[in-house]
């Protein structure tokens, strides 16, 4: 991954180091559970244990490789940012609170800058490369969630239709899950992270999805709301309320665009129909190595849109006792739109 970037900029310090396991993976390309990702404008230096050496040779060729104990860790890092001739050093907030302490005593010797800001942004931005792995996770998602779907029945539980989607998308070839898929009926389905349970699925209910695949360390995020039978008038009408609140933010979010000001779209019209209170959660988010990136874009998000960002659009109403419905697209936000990369149908009915 390019990094002459990080240094572009006033004031930016001499090198950063990432701990991070997600920015570690985001530069070296592999998932390792221990490591630090040292680079300067002219240097790229991956500190890890023996465990995956082999690995790390293999897989981040272009990085000198630095083979740590856990206990000289931190003193490495303080050793290779000095052979670097570093002075100012960016670190990542994110630390624990007893990470930090030893992170700061190694590096008395340097000025520390937080900057959580700096790769936030940078990898908010998808290469061509990303996009096409996170549309490949898509595509094995929304394979999983048909082939699962088509199988529903009343009688299964929450759990076995989980299952079924988990499944489904390991065969279909998911590295693994995006997050822990979430399946609701009835009137759970006005939890909007409900935890899968033993209910049964009873005709009539509503049945929400809320699932994604991983692909080579990309995530994908859909959500799809469905019924067996008559879900009743009011639940019916919540859902085409949902459904066009989505698709007129779509048609109208574009780069240049505040996150504040796509989240509206939605609201607004959610809003405008009777469910303003019942829509508590942001629009949307970003994607990428993680399930829930930069940025937020939801009220107050004053974050400026750009090309080549990769959001959700994702409106939901929630009714407690009755039952909710989120509809869940993941989008590439271009100069005068955005590409839609989620093809999985709208219909209420199955």
């Amino acid at each position: 991954m390019e990094t002459a970037d990080l240094f572009n900029g006033k004031g930016r310090p001499d090198a950063f180091v990432f701990m991070n396991e997600s920015n570690r993976f985001y530069f070296t390309r592999f998932e390792s559970s221990f490591g630090a990702v040292i680079v300067s404008r002219d240097e790229r230096v991956f500190i890890t244990d023996f465990r995956y050496e082999t690995e790390a040779r293999q897989c981040a060729a272009d990085f000198d490789i630095v083979i740590s104990s856990f206990s000289e860790f931190y003193s490495k890092i303080a050793a290779t940012l000095e052979k670097l001739g570093a002075k100012t050093v960016g670190y990542e907030e994110s630390m624990s609170v007893g990470e930090f302490r030893e992170f700061k005593d190694a590096l008395k010797a340097f000025k520390l800058k937080p900057a959580d800001a700096v790769i936030e942004a940078k990898r908010a931005i998808k290469t061509e490369e990303e996009i096409g792995f996170i549309k490949r996770a898509q595509s094995i998602a929304e394979a999983a969630l048909k082939k699962a779907i088509s199988s529903a029945k009343p009688g299964m539980t929450e759990r076995e239709l989980m299952a079924e989607i988990n499944y489904n998308m390991a065969i279909g070839g998911a590295d693994k899950y995006s997050f822990e898929t979430i399946t609701a009926f009835g009137a759970n389905s006005a939890q909007p992270h409900h935890h899968p349970s033993d209910i049964k699925l009873e005709r009539d209910d509503l049945i929400l999805v809320d699932m994604g695949a991983k692909y080579r360390g990309y995530c994908s995020d859909m959500t799809r709301t469905f019924c067996i039978g008559d879900p009743g008038e009011k639940l019916a009408k919540v859902y085409e309320i949902v459904k066009n609140a989505q698709e007129y933010a779509i048609q109208n979010i574009k780069a240049g665009m505040t996150c504040n000001d796509a989240d509206a779209l939605a609201r607004e019209f959610i809003t405008a129909n009777g469910y303003g209170d019942n829509f508590g959660h942001s629009f949307g988010h970003g994607v990428g190595i993680d399930i829930h990136e930069f940025p937020r874009v939801g009220s107050g998000a004053d974050i400026v849109l750009q090309p080549n960002m990769v959001i959700t659009a994702e409106p939901g109403i929630y009714v407690p006792e009755l039952g909710g419905v989120r509809i869940e697209d993941m989008l590439v936000v271009k100069q005068d739109g955005v590409e839609d990369i989620t093809s999985y149908d709208k219909k209420l009915i199955i």
